[in-house]
Formats: structure tokens, C-alpha cells, sequence
């Protein structure tokens, strides 16, 4: 009779059990802050190649973060503005309008930035202010401001000013950008009638004069002799050559951590009722490279340094806000093609051209067509923009010259291709990874009249090394997520810089920004 009893007891829970409705799962708390960090011109094999190195920073992120190994940029030209501004639009340039760091305008007929904005002045400098007015597309943290009813708190900092301006967007509360003369971080009446006390308060410490007369010497040991010598001696009094040498220093990034420490504390960020956004880009990591070049002992130094300087600001962070409410993003807005001569040493391909070869070939194929004037207005490097009056005048067809011009472009030597300003507004490109790459990066009215796409390793310029290709260094970058919301791990299928935004809007729940063309990585979404 007992085991009756026990029997008819097993199978009742065992009913029961059966006819309960499953748990439901745990739902990750959303991230109290959202914190970006982009290296400018951190090629991705940069984190494998020194991964001895790292001990702190990177070396977090690719312990506890969601890690790809294989993701690139789709548009060209792969330069800054451009790689910052998909960073939280997740929009080509051919939808958000940032068609290049700058390019001529049509309408004033005269060169601007990607931030040029003559309608603002600059805070904490003297000086012509910028904003993100030429960005065509909402961002995240738009997005955020949007959802929250203007509670979240959304700014942006870097050296330079598109670094800061372009990934935070429209509604951000500021942008802080480092100006060369003064030795002040500057921010523009766009966003704000006068700096926030946080941050005058930070240009009255003079924490950039701090490095006065400083050594920049090794960290990595195994240089051998050259650990003996300092890679850069910073003047010992400030102005604008003790400035402009801070920024090609790793103290470059410590005093971009140090604004943004500030920042953190100032505006109280992640310790209010809705997610803040945080964007910092360290821009030494270019300075130098475009000195150097990627194979260079300082840019392995440089990138060990930065790795301290991101794994103090991440312990900062931790006591401030806790990493475990903070979803971390790191990536870099391109990547960087070899010196010439380190190529050459090498037996590699790779050499320089000179923009004003390309724009005298240009000049004279359109003379000798049809006659005597300046047929270039304006120009981007070796990136021509016809004049179009003189075009007019003359009853030409703007596509018959783009396709002279295009056809003296191509007869120079080391020229992979030539596309008209035609071909790319008709759709009539190669069907491949390159011409896709070039579609993507054209925006008409911005963009110039010929994209020109010099063979692999081969860039315009005289000296020191370049960006702005479809090749693999220039477009393969890092993309790590860390915190609440993500799966952490090592990724290897293939994504695109433009599925950060997307992944990012999905962990918030906010809409994903309007010109968004990357899918959100539901594989890295817990």
C-alpha cells in the first residue's frame, strides 16, 4: 500500500510538472551607459599581430567580448569621417551624405569639411564652430533622445572634430574636439550657448600641459637597441608645437580618457533614469601611423600604450558606473596600406603617385578635346570636380567629358580604375566587391566627378602613408561588443561596420536609425 501511495505521488508531481507553463527566460536589464570606443586607423590585424602585448584594455574586450574576426567597411573613400559616421548610423554614404572628410561645394564653390558649419562659432577657442548638419541620417543616440524623451544623455569626444561630431548625431548634448592653438578642448555654440562648467573647468586645469618636455619611450621590450631611444621628445614649452606633437604621442589618447572621465562625472552619465551614450575616439593612433606606417616599432608601441590607456578608462568606468551596466563597443574607422619602402624591402607591390599628375592628365585630355579653360573647380586629393558653368558654356555633356577625362586618368601607370560620376548614378559599375564598394561611397552633388582607384598598395601622396582604398588594409577593421545584452565569443563569419548601429538600437530597443543598411547581429544578442 506505501508503494501505492508513492507511486500515485510521483505521477501527480510528474503531472503537474507537465502541465505548468514553461519559465519564461531572464531578460538582460538594459545598459545604464553605451560606451564607443573608436581607434582611428586600428587595422584589425593589429589586435592579433600584438596580442602579446596587451594586458589590460584589448585584453579585456577579447577575453569577455563578443570578438569578429572578419569584419570590413563597404564604402570607399575609407577615411575618417566617413568611418565614424557609419559607426552609429550604420548608413553608406551614399544615404547619410558624408561622402568624404571633405570635399568642394557646388553651392558656395569653395572646399569644405564634413562638419563645415559657418553658422556657429567655436566655444573655448577663437573661431568658425562645426556640427553635424551635412549628416543626412539619424543616429543611435538620436534615436536614444528620441525614445527617452530627451532623458538620455548622448555626447561625443575625440581630437579631431568630425571624430566627435559625426557618431553622436544631431540631438547629442555636445561635442568636445582638441584644439591645436590653445591647448583647450572646444565645443560649438550648435550644441550649446557656452561650455558646461565640467568642461572650462577641465581647459582651466591645463591638464594637456602636463606632457611639457616628456619622452616618449618604449613600453614593449623586445625592440632591441631602439628601446634605448625615445620614439618622440614633446617642446618643453606649450603652443602649437608642444599641441600638434601631443596629438602623435600616446598622451594624445590620455588626455581624450581624462575629458572623458571628466564627462562621466560632470553629466553624471549612466546614473539616470535612461541609457546614456558616451562616443570616444583616440585619433594618436593615426597621427602616428600616417608618419610611420603600420609596420613601424612605434605603432606597436602606440598600440600597447593604448591598450593601458583604454584599461584605465575601463576600471574607471567600472567604478563609476559598473561594466556590468555598460555595453562597450570597440572598432576602428579604417585601416592603414604599408610605407612604399617597407613594401619595397620586402618585394611587395606598392609605391606613391602624385595627385598632380592625375589632375594635369585630366587638364590636358579636356583641352586638347575642347579648347583652352580650367575644367577642374575644385578637388579632393587626385578626386576632380569639374567645373560645370564652363561645361554649360561650351554645350558640352558632362558624361561625353567624365568619360575624356576618365580615359587619360586610365592610361597612367598603376591606375586599377577610373569611374565616372555617370557610370556610378546609372548603375552601369563592374559587378563586383570593388565597384559595390565605390556605389556605396558616392553621393551625388557631393562626391567628385571621378572616383580614380589606384592597384593594391598604391596611394596619392609624398610621404609617410595613406588610407581610403576598397582593400583588405584599409577595410578589414575590429568590432567587439562587451556587457549586459551580449554573447560573448569569437565570431568569424563576415559582417560590415554598418551592423554596429542596428545591434546597437536592437540591446536598446529604440528604432534603428533611419538610413541604417546593416542588420543587427542577433548571433552576439543574449
Amino acid at each position: 500500500m506505501r508503494r501505492t501511495w508513492r507511486s500515485i505521488a510521483v505521477f501527480v508531481l510528474a503531472l503537474s510538472l507537465w502541465a505548468a507553463p514553461p519559465a519564461a527566460p531572464v531578460k538582460p536589464s538594459k545598459p545604464k551607459l553605451v560606451l564607443l570606443v573608436v581607434v582611428d586607423q586600428f587595422r584589425y590585424d593589429y589586435l592579433t599581430r600584438f596580442r602579446a602585448h596587451y594586458t589590460a584594455g584589448l585584453a579585456r574586450l577579447l577575453e569577455r567580448g563578443a570578438v569578429f574576426t572578419n569584419a570590413h567597411l563597404e564604402h570607399v573613400p575609407t577615411v575618417t569621417a566617413i568611418g565614424h559616421s557609419i559607426t552609429l548610423t550604420g548608413a553608406t554614404p551614399a544615404v547619410s551624405g558624408i561622402a568624404g572628410n571633405e570635399w568642394f561645394d557646388r553651392e558656395s564653390g569653395k572646399q569644405v569639411t564634413s562638419v563645415t558649419d559657418d553658422s556657429t562659432a567655436l566655444l573655448g577657442a577663437p573661431g568658425q564652430g562645426a556640427s553635424p548638419r551635412r549628416l543626412l541620417v539619424t543616429t543611435v543616440g538620436d534615436e536614444l533622445k528620441i525614445a527617452t524623451r530627451g532623458r538620455a544623455r548622448v555626447y561625443g569626444i575625440s581630437i579631431k572634430d568630425r571624430a566627435a561630431i559625426l557618431p553622436v548625431g544631431h540631438m547629442a548634448d555636445g561635442a568636445f574636439w582638441f584644439d591645436a592653438a590653445t591647448g583647450n578642448f572646444v565645443g560649438s555654440t550648435y550644441y550649446f550657448p557656452q561650455l558646461p562648467a565640467w568642461a572650462g573647468e577641465f581647459n582651466q586645469s591645463r591638464a594637456a600641459d602636463q606632457f611639457l618636455g616628456r619622452e616618449w619611450m618604449p613600453i614593449v621590450k623586445d625592440f632591441g637597441p631602439a628601446v634605448l631611444k625615445p620614439f618622440r621628445k614633446l617642446p618643453a614649452t606649450p603652443g602649437k608645437d608642444y599641441y600638434d606633437g601631443l596629438e602623435r604621442t600616446p598622451w594624445g589618447n590620455d588626455i581624450v580618457v581624462m575629458l572623458a572621465e571628466r564627462a562621466i562625472e560632470g553629466a553624471k552619465l549612466g546614473r539616470g533614469e535612461a541609457t546614456d551614450l558616451l562616443s570616444v575616439s583616440f585619433s594618436s593612433n593615426d597621427r602616428v601611423g600616417h608618419l610611420v606606417g603600420p609596420d613601424a616599432d612605434d605603432v606597436r608601441d602606440l598600440s600597447a600604450q593604448t591598450d593601458r590607456t583604454l584599461g584605465r578608462f575601463l576600471q574607471f568606468v567600472d567604478a563609476k558606473v559598473g561594466l556590468d551596466k555598460t555595453l562597450v563597443v570597440f572598432t576602428a574607422d579604417h585601416g592603414i596600406a604599408p610605407l612604399p619602402e617597407f613594401a619595397a624591402q620586402n618585394k611587395l607591390p606598392g609605391g606613391r603617385l602624385a595627385a598632380k599628375t592625375a589632375l594635369d592628365a585630366i587638364e590636358k585630355s579636356l583641352v586638347v578635346r575642347y579648347g583652352e579653360g580650367k575644367w577642374v573647380a575644385g578637388g579632393s586629393g587626385s578626386a576632380p570636380y569639374f567645373d560645370y558653368e564652363l561645361i554649360r558654356r561650351k554645350g558640352l555633356d558632362l558624361a561625353e567629358v567624365e568619360d575624356v577625362a576618365a580615359t587619360a586618368v586610365r592610361r597612367l601607370p598603376h591606375i586599377a580604375r577610373v569611374y565616372t560620376g555617370e557610370q556610378i548614378r546609372t548603375g552601369r559599375l563592374f559587378g563586383d566587391l570593388v565597384a559595390q564598394r565605390v556605389a556605396n561611397g558616392y553621393y551625388d552633388g557631393r562626391s567628385p566627378d571621378l572616383v580614380i582607384v589606384p592597384e593594391p598598395n598604391w596611394f596619392f601622396g609624398t610621404s609617410g602613408a595613406s588610407h581610403g582604398a576598397p582593400f583588405n588594409y584599409d577595410t578589414q577593421i575590429p568590432v567587439v561588443f562587451m556587457g549586459p545584452g551580449v554573447r560573448p565569443g569569437v565570431y568569424h563569419q563576415r559582417i560590415a561596420a554598418l551592423d554596429i548601429a542596428p545591434t546597437v538600437a536592437t540591446i536598446l530597443e529604440v528604432a534603428t536609425p533611419s538610413g541604417a543598411a546593416g542588420r543587427a547581429l542577433a548571433e552576439i544578442i543574449r
